[in-house]
């Protein structure tokens, strides 16, 4: 007796591999056989408790996303929307150096100050949400390993935590580190990869700041802290040292190519893989190139660098809901303050409202808010501002830019600006590819998908939640790259399913699963490429204390299996709980 047969269905099972036709059987958490079949072969024989019939759709593994930041999220939702909605089956936190273990008492709220400035998740969300009970990091990860949830998730270790937890006030200011403290530091390292951290993650951009507008801690480490905090989490047997490295976000051009000449010899004394954030910036638009080479050549001289990849054009959403260019008018700041959500999308479609507040000055900025000056980046950006349309259309055309179509219409760019937010009840988002559009095209992003080094990551899901919603990755790929795209060449199918499921998996070492191979774990989609659509984002409201974050459906996952169950079906979340926490090797 099976627990789940899959029959009928064309299997791509993510080792690159051609498709094929097969039933499969899952038993125990487990896929027990994979039985191709013929024109003539008879079905796999065998009851099973629930059987799929898969017909005209396509069997693929469960996808792993390697860089989110459910860290705080888990500890108080087991659903992890808006990952488990795209076919993930496995998430991996502590990205980018900043966490919530270890933590001092007391300290919680700074931790979540950082959390909220680099990663932009609503602090009062945070606070509300987090249940805490914990100090170290193995207490934090026994706390989440008794979570029931719909996807396992993996936790990697942050610098950002570890420095503060060990220096204090001067770790959190970026003062340099004493012998002593990195002895410290690495012990906390090493303990917290023998108690299972997939990883160490730090954050050396200046892009990435707390609240306070302080760098995340070790964003200026030396590289005898760096080099003591890796090898100390190799000796703990974690898998990869992750990185967002300086110049990540355009500040410095030629920071990256220093970061990987410490990462590659890195790499080569602790023999272990470094992950590091990869992007075009309009500042030199072929670096990314370089550093693709220059991690090929680390490669085949035995230092592992894997740059991390993004799926599409890297930047934000803007629209009514969240951050744009109307903010600080005075009239809208009266409107929101007095109206409910609803209210509010109907006032701003009046004509007298919209009016006024075209004709008003904008208020002074807070310089005391991080995010306080969004507004007038988007005054100025017409030119790059997209509209994203329904359904999204993340490789637009010079004509879909604000300005573009502002000329079109004879009119200012900001009317045009305004009217394109109205649409969709004043819910419709604009796009603003910050980086990997410099081409105004999706090549370079193909060629960097398809470098043998590059292994896709950088969604970001969980966070970012005013701006972007890239936990979608999964679905854009499917929908994009492998079937829709008609601005250049598309990717295969079976390509890019390895890419988002094997590959992603043995980075970390998770080698039980990211195949439909017999004896991995039963983590499965079941996926109607025929049907398969990417919805518009939307602001939803729905984080604790009301916080707000944006969220991308799908249609067409027939199903999604985690440990043998059915967690979704036709979209649908079943109640089924089957994810766990991901410990480490040892």
């Amino acid at each position: 007796m099976f627990d789940l047969k899959i029959t009928g269905g064309t299997v791509v099972d993510g080792t690159g591999a051609d498709r094929f036709q097969a039933d499969v059987a899952v038993k125990d958490g487990k896929i027990v056989e994979v039985r191709r079949r013929g024109p003539h072969d008879p079905a796999l024989e065998g009851e099973a408790r629930e059987t799929l019939d898969a017909t005209g759709n396509i069997v693929a593994p469960g996808f792993v996303d390697i860089h989110t930041h459910y860290d705080g999220q888990v500890s108080w939702d087991d659903l992890l929307e808006p990952s488990s909605n795209h076919g993930v089956t496995t998430v991996v936190m502590g990205n980018c150096g900043v966490g919530f273990a270890p933590v001092r008492p007391g300290r919680e709220e700074w931790l979540i100050e950082l959390m909220e400035g680099v990663e932009d998740i609503p602090g009062a969300a945070l606070s509300e949400g987090i249940s805490w009970g914990w100090e170290s990091y193995a207490e934090y990860l026994d706390v989440i390993g008794k979570r029931e949830l719909a996807v396992d998730v993996g936790s990697q270790i942050a610098h950002g935590t570890v420095r503060a937890y060990a220096m204090g006030e001067r770790g959190a200011r970026n003062e340099p580190a004493t012998p002593e403290d990195i002895a410290m530091m690495s012990r906390l390292v090493q303990e917290a990869a023998e108690a299972g951290a997939l990883g160490f993650s730090s954050s050396r951009t200046l892009a990435h700041r707390a609240m306070d507008g302080e760098p995340v801690p070790g964003t200026f480490a030396a590289e005898d802290e760096l080099f003591a905090l890796g090898r100390a989490m190799a000796a703990g047997g974690a898998a990869v040292f992750e990185l967002a490295p300086q110049g990540a976000a355009g500040e410095d051009i030629i920071a990256p190519k220093k970061e990987l000449e410490w990462m590659r010899r890195l790499g080569a004394e602790i023999d272990c893989a470094l992950s590091f954030a990869l992007i075009q910036v309009d500042a030199d638009p072929n670096l990314w190139r370089e550093q693709l080479e220059i991690s090929a050549a680390a490669h085949d001289a035995g230092s592992r660098l894997y740059p991390q990849i993004a799926a599409r054009p890297f930047g934000m959403l803007l629209g009514f809901p969240g951050h744009h260019a109307f903010t600080h008018r005075p009239t809208y700041r009266r409107l929101k303050a007095e109206c409910t959500r609803e209210e509010l999308a109907a006032r701003l479609a009046e004509p007298a409202v919209k009016a006024a507040i075209l004709a008003e000055d904008d208020l002074p900025i807070d310089p005391n808010l991080l995010f306080d000056g969004m507004f007038a980046f988007a005054q100025h950006s017409v030119d790059r501002l997209y509209a994203l349309g329904e359904p999204p259309d993340y490789e637009p055309t010079p004509d879909r830019t604000v300005a573009a179509i502002a000329r079109d219409r004879g009119e200012d760019p900001l009317k045009t600006m305004y009217d394109l937010m109205l649409e969709s009840d004043a819910g419709a988002m604009l796009l603003l590819p910050l980086y990997n559009y410099a081409d105004g095209n999706h090549d370079a992003i193909r060629e960097m998908l398809t470098h043998p080094a590059g292994v896709l990551g950088l969604s970001d899901g969980g966070a970012h939640c005013s701006m972007i919603c890239d936990a979608s990755y999964p679905t854009f790929l499917l929908t994009h790259w492998a079937r829709d795209r008609h601005r250049g060449k598309q990717l295969p199918l079976e390509y890019v399913i390895r890419k988002q499921a094997r590959d992603t998996a043995e980075l970390f070492g998770l080698s039980d699963r990211g195949t439909i191979t017999v004896g991995k774990k039963a983590d499965i989609n079941v996926i109607d490429m025929n049907t398969l659509t990417l919805h518009a984002p939307r602001m939803a409201y729905d984080l604790p204390a009301g916080g707000n974050r944006l969220v991308q459906g799908a249609s067409g996952y027939r199903a999604t299996i985690v440990n043998g169950m059915v967690t979704r079906r036709d979209g649908a979340d079943t109640g089924a709980r089957p994810g766990r926490l991901v410990r480490g090797a040892r």
